[in-house]
């Protein structure tokens, strides 16, 4: 018994120590992170998600839209979803991120309640919003099922998930990815655009990364699966999404790590 209650604190004190250093590692990235998403709010890019969100929102009668954004990190998704004049909720667990957000906001940010939060415990209400927003976050997840859990917990009957994200770090674990990764880096040096994985603190992420369930696992099956088992009565996927939201650039450095859209209603 005291092996297992051994055990058990041994694993819970790492997966602190992950949930830390991930906070941490966004903590020191909010600057840059913020720039790309500035960028993106004075772009077409704004109109494209915007768009590709609307397209696959639920209907509403009467009143506004409520929309939760899981992971607002700068607050892009946020912004455009109060663009849209709906009701919106962003949460984040970095403070550092919450703060480039509301000023990003400018005049939207009285239009969004901004919340620290932890994606896998969220303090609302059940049945509460009808669409939940999130980008670039779920593979961050040291407990991903029982984030999907509490976001199905939360949405409204009828209402919808679109989880926007990638196998950002598969290639750690497999070969062939490993493979594609390195033609990207070679592939960005050759068509002379920045290659996004040298600007920023690879290294660190990388480590981190090897220590979160979802980098070793092929996705969006396994979000599929566990979706299902959660209870939404309809999901599907999109692959391929990172050719109608992504530039160039993008494109070619991510080319190995294609973004999906994964929808599901409850």
């Amino acid at each position: 018994m005291c092996l297992i209650a051994n055990l058990f604190r041994g694993k819970t004190l790492i997966m602190e120590n992950i949930l830390e250093k991930v906070e941490n590692y966004w903590d020191k990235r909010s600057e840059g992170y913020s720039e790309v998403n500035v960028e993106e709010l004075n772009s077409y890019k704004m109109a494209v998600w915007k768009e590709l969100i609307n397209r696959h929102k639920p209907a509403v009668i009467g009143r506004k839209l409520k929309v939760l954004d899981i992971g607002t990190g700068p607050g892009f998704f946020a912004i455009t979803m109060a663009s849209c004049g709906y009701e919106v909720t962003a949460v984040d667990y970095t403070d550092a991120m919450l703060h480039k957000a509301k000023k990003n906001a400018g005049s939207y940010q009285n239009d969004i309640k901004f919340m620290q939060m932890d994606a896998h415990y969220l303090d609302f209400e059940d049945n509460t919003f009808d669409l939940i927003v999130t980008r670039n976050l779920t593979w961050n997840l040291e407990k991903p099922e029982q984030a999907y859990k509490e976001w199905h917990r939360v949405l409204a009957p009828g209402g919808r998930m679109l989880n926007f994200d990638a196998n950002w770090y598969l290639h750690l674990y497999d070969k062939e990815k490993r493979s594609e990764y390195y033609q990207d880096r070679a592939n960005s040096e050759k068509e002379g655009v920045n290659d996004h994985y040298i600007i920023t603190d690879t290294k660190t992420m990388e480590e981190i990364a090897k220590n979160l369930p979802l980098s070793r696992t092929m996705r969006p099956q396994w979000d599929a699966a566990v979706l299902i088992n959660t209870g939404f009565k309809k999901v599907m996927v999109e692959q391929e999404i990172g050719e109608l939201v992504w530039n160039k650039e993008e494109q070619i450095n991510y080319a190995s790590t294609p973004m999906f859209m994964i929808f599901a209603e409850k």
